[in-house]
């Protein structure tokens, strides 16, 4: 049911009948009307002022009695400064209550055609995920989540980069100073003991540095001479041809790492379709580089390396391939989006990947569709989101200053059990406060991160992330067990709630729930148009907002008008339901007791 659609088209028949124009229906614009307006939906007429050489309230007068007179969804309807603010007559909105009563949330028809690849986490092996892994896994899955509720059929893939420089720094670091050491000799998660010799690398390369420029080599020198640097950057080219004692290692340590991966994302809800591997795409990106050469949108560089030159598209050179022969990222991004298209054919391949690679992904976009000359490189898009930042600033892999996924997760969960147990439940038992902790813990992490803007950076603060007051996902969770405690009261006292919604004048109060419940399909289609869970994010929020102050200012369970009583009642039901299923979309579940 879609209010505004109907009122737009009448609308532009009107103006046809009216003034004998035709007009493109985006000229009238039906919205919602402003809280300090009073109404349902409001025109505003101003773009037809010169077009018919009156006045916006004159012309607002004329349109507001002629739709009254055709729609019999109208009341009525005001004029305010040009603004035409219309109301739906009561029975429509009794009506419209009667088909969510057991709505299904699917409100757009299911495409069945091609596709949506959506990419995300695509984490190294040299290190556990962080805070900044995080947001990018939250974002992903809920993005997915949306454009599934949107109708749309969707595979979830990540991109796991296994191999290069980076890989080879842990191997070598873990050589110079592992001592054999293990996962199980050591008690660590295996990402969490592979980061840690990464973190060791930097700090035997920093220390090869300082004592090669104690011996009066200049720094910029010693940084490429650095024995541990160059024995790293001989291992890559060992595992590109293949060495079976690196390829040994490479898989024995990638193994620690992917066990402890697995960990985390179950933790944070997280799955995936298919997994790629940036050790079997990478040949493919080199397959399609020797295209460009013979095609002539690539050259060899005096150097040896493959480039391509973007300068006509604004850009400038870009290396493909490095002048040893070894890959670039860019070389394996290349041959994976060529798999996938093969393997699904997709209608959009979306990449959600931080805001610092912006230039890569115009470059892989412009190098497949304008080099490579294939067309599905148009189908590429970038979500581009911004950094996560910690009041104490930024965090950095290499020297082991950044947050990692696991503690913070079971921080905010620590702090979630320890706020249950301060506030002296006793009509829970130990396991029960265990499940609320991780329930509400690990739901403050994902809201505060998802409330966001993806496009815009943030700062992480976990004390404020879990504040029962305010735009929180506490605030909210707590709002749906006050339902739920509501609905479980109503049972007690034997109150009878049918399935029918009684004949009712409704309230303001109500009908503003009303108003608010009927946004949310405009704001799911939305989000999914945007990419953006904080649309979802703060809808849930708003909704939660105005229950709760509907709750405070008027009696329920105690109303004496029983056909009113019941109105509210089942009023409240839905709006758990709503907030169950908006929360459910940032991968948040909502507790029926708190």
């Amino acid at each position: 049911m879609n209010f505004e659609k109907i009122i737009q088209q009448s609308l532009v028949n009107i103006v046809n009948e009216l003034y004998h124009q035709d007009i493109d229906p985006t000229c009238l614009q039906v919205n919602k009307t402003r809280k300090d307006q009073e109404g349902d939906f409001t025109v505003v007429v101003f773009p037809l002022s010169k077009m018919v050489k009156a006045s916006p309230e004159a012309i607002a007068g004329q349109l507001g009695d002629m739709l009254v007179k055709k729609l019999d969804i109208l009341e009525k309807y005001n004029v305010v400064k040009g603004f035409l603010n219309l109301f739906l007559t009561n029975e429509v909105w009794l009506q419209y209550f009667k088909t969510i009563q057991s709505t299904d949330f699917r409100f757009f028809s299911q495409d069945t055609t091609q596709p949506v690849v959506v990419e995300f986490s695509s984490p190294n092996t040299n290190k556990p995920l962080h805070l900044g892994h995080v947001r990018n896994n939250l974002l992903g899955c809920s993005v997915c989540n949306i454009l599934e509720a949107n109708g749309h059929k969707v595979v979830r893939v990540n991109l796991v980069n296994d191999r290069g420089i980076h890989i080879c720094k842990s191997m070598v670091a873990w050589l110079h100073s592992g001592d054999g050491e293990t996962p199980k000799s050591s008690g660590m998660k295996g990402d969490h003991l592979v980061g840690k010799y990464y973190v060791e690398f930097d700090r035997l390369y920093k220390a090869e540095i300082a004592a090669l420029t104690a011996q009066g080599m200049d720094k910029e020198t010693a940084e490429k001479q650095a024995p541990i640097l160059q024995e790293a950057q001989e291992m890559l080219r060992k595992w590109e041809n293949g060495d079976p004692e690196v390829r040994s290692l490479w898989k024995q340590m990638n193994a620690w790492v992917y066990e402890g991966f697995d960990a985390t994302y179950r933790r944070l809800g997280i799955a995936f379709d298919k997994i790629y591997y940036e050790s079997d795409t990478y040949l493919l990106g080199k397959k399609m580089v020797e295209k460009g050469l013979q095609l002539g949108t690539f050259y060899h560089r005096a150097d040896g390396a493959v480039c391509v030159d973007l300068k006509e598209e604004g850009l400038d050179e870009k290396v493909l391939l490095r002048s040893d022969g070894t890959s670039v990222y860019m070389t394996q991004d290349l041959g994976t989006a060529a798999l996938r298209y093969k393997e699904y054919h997709p209608q959009k391949m979306i990449y959600i990947v931080g805001n610092e690679q912006n230039y890569h992904f115009d470059v892989l976009k412009i190098v497949l569709d304008k080099k490579l000359h294939l067309e599905w490189g148009k189908s590429i898009y970038h979500l581009s989101y911004g950094m996560v930042e910690l009041p104490s600033g930024k965090m950095k892999s290499r020297e082991g200053t950044v947050v990692d996924a696991d503690d913070l997760m079971q921080s905010m969960v620590d702090i979630a059990e320890e706020n249950t147990r301060q506030l002296g439940k006793t009509d829970f038992t130990a396991d029960e406060i265990s499940a609320l902790a991780e329930m509400v813990g690990l739901g403050a992490l994902k809201y505060f991160i998802l409330k966001v803007d993806p496009k815009k950076n943030m700062m992480f603060n976990p004390e404020e992330s879990i504040d029962m007051n305010g735009n929180t996902a506490p605030f909210i969770q707590y709002t749906h067990a006050r339902i739920s405690s509501l609905l479980r009261k109503a049972e007690a006292s034997d109150i009878q709630v049918q399935a029918s919604v009684p004949e009712i004048d409704i309230p303001d109060g109500e009908k503003q729930i009303l108003r608010a419940l009927y946004d949310y399909a405009g704001t799911l289609e939305q989000a999914g148009i945007e990419y953006s869970p904080a649309l979802i994010a703060n809808y849930a929020y708003n909704l939660v907002k105005l229950y709760n102050q509907f709750y405070q200012a008027t009696p329920i369970l105690r109303e004496e008008n029983n056909s009113l009583k019941l109105f509210r009642i089942q009023l409240s039901r839905v709006v758990a339901r709503y907030i169950a299923h908006a929360m459910s979309l940032l991968g948040i579940a909502v507790p029926e007791k708190m």
